[in-house]
């Protein structure tokens, strides 16, 4: 198996936990969102509290579209819109405590698994696997564009 099989596997496994986790929290009625609110609602905390129109553009909503979908998600009591300060005309996203609640499903896994990688690699090895998802993060953000100053331009602690 190739370097990009191993990694898509990795990564279809946090999916698959992910999604897993999401459909037992749907039968169980703990959850009031839609899939594609799900996916808005991760695209807004990935962001970290963008503007209405910086989550819009980023997803390709229209300005309709994406103010229904904010109002949808601000009346469920998963997200608020904070004021600026500085220009009282725009608002920034903010996710709520029950999001988080909902998102710690896959956060909590997610520190699980890089506790016990932690556990079994020498610090040389974490130091090299610190330096692959640098790597991985960077050409991220040249193939995404992101709106500024929403996530670090490099996970490089220099």
């Amino acid at each position: 198996m190739n370097t990009q099989e191993k990694f898509e596997l990795v990564y279809n496994n946090f999916k698959l936990h992910f999604y897993r986790e999401i459909f037992h929290k749907i039968q169980g009625r703990e959850t009031s969102l839609t899939t594609v609110e799900t996916f808005c609602m991760e695209v807004i905390y990935a962001l970290g509290r963008p503007t209405i129109s910086e989550f819009g553009s980023f997803i390709g909503l229209s300005t309709p579209n994406t103010a229904y979908k904010i109002a949808n998600l601000v009346k469920k009591g998963y997200l608020k819109k904070v004021q600026c300060p500085d220009d009282k005309r725009e608002y920034r996203l903010e996710v709520t405590q029950r999001y988080m609640d909902y998102y710690n499903i896959s956060a909590s896994y997610m520190n699980n698994v890089i506790g016990h990688v932690q556990e079994k690699m020498t610090p040389e090895e974490i130091h090299g696997f610190d330096r692959s998802l640098e790597v991985i993060y960077a050409e991220q953000m040249e193939e995404t564009p992101l709106p500024d100053g929403h996530l670090p331009a490099s996970l490089s602690d220099e």
